[in-house]
């Protein structure tokens, strides 16, 4: 995300910037909180166009450079309106989500008169070279399966929890549903993330 910077920054624009994540804003959210993107919609949260209008507007009159930047979930939605859905349903049942970006992008060049880059990143949010943590976490892993297989446990799920290696039941991922704590770490009226107690919290707040 932040070398979205440089061209955004250049041509003196507001950036709104898609990522994925479906009912949950959790990647949109911890993006921008990492990235210091200036607002964050996510997919808790309806949002109001003219409020998010108002905010990024202050946000790009504040920068010295004079342009602006917003993190926006796929399944986020304006008040009043649906999420975007789009062709047929795949293997699980899932419709594919996305254009709001677009859709937002468009909604505030026609209420502020400003030039709006929109990017879908999409799948390159999963692209790049896999830093040490990646490699640390993804050789456990195996290596835990690889144990729970040698003593014939299976119907497991290896995963982290609270920072800690271990297996849960296979069940837990179609039980619930992932969501943001809005109330411990998003402001609704600003649109942007704010981490209120990040001490007692995991390492990657989740």
């Amino acid at each position: 995300m932040n070398a979205l910077r440089t061209p955004t920054g250049s041509h003196e624009r507001i950036a709104v910037i898609e990522l994925f994540g479906r009912y949950c804003g959790e990647a949109a959210l911890v993006a921008a909180y990492l990235a210091g993107v200036d607002r964050a919609i996510i997919s808790e949260v309806p949002f109001e166009p003219k409020r998010l209008a108002q905010l990024i507007m202050k946000d790009k009159r504040a920068n010295p450079k004079n342009y602006a930047m917003i993190a926006i979930s796929e399944g986020a939605r304006m008040i009043g309106s649906e999420v975007f859905l789009s062709g047929e349903s795949d293997a699980y049942g899932h419709r594919r989500l996305g254009g709001i970006g677009e859709e937002t992008g468009a909604i505030l060049k026609e209420l502020t008169g400003e030039d709006v880059l929109n990017q879908r990143l999409s799948y390159l949010m999963r692209s790049g070279v896999p830093d040490s943590l990646d490699l640390m976490v993804a050789v456990n892993f195996a290596n835990i399966a690889i144990d729970l297989f040698l003593k014939g446990v299976f119907g497991r799920l290896v995963s982290l929890s609270r920072g800690i290696y271990t297996d849960i039941p296979l069940s837990t991922i179609t039980t619930g549903q992932k969501r943001v704590d809005v109330r411990e770490l998003y402001d609704v009226e600003e649109y942007r993330p704010k981490v209120r107690h990040a001490g007692g919290k995991p390492m990657f707040l989740y």
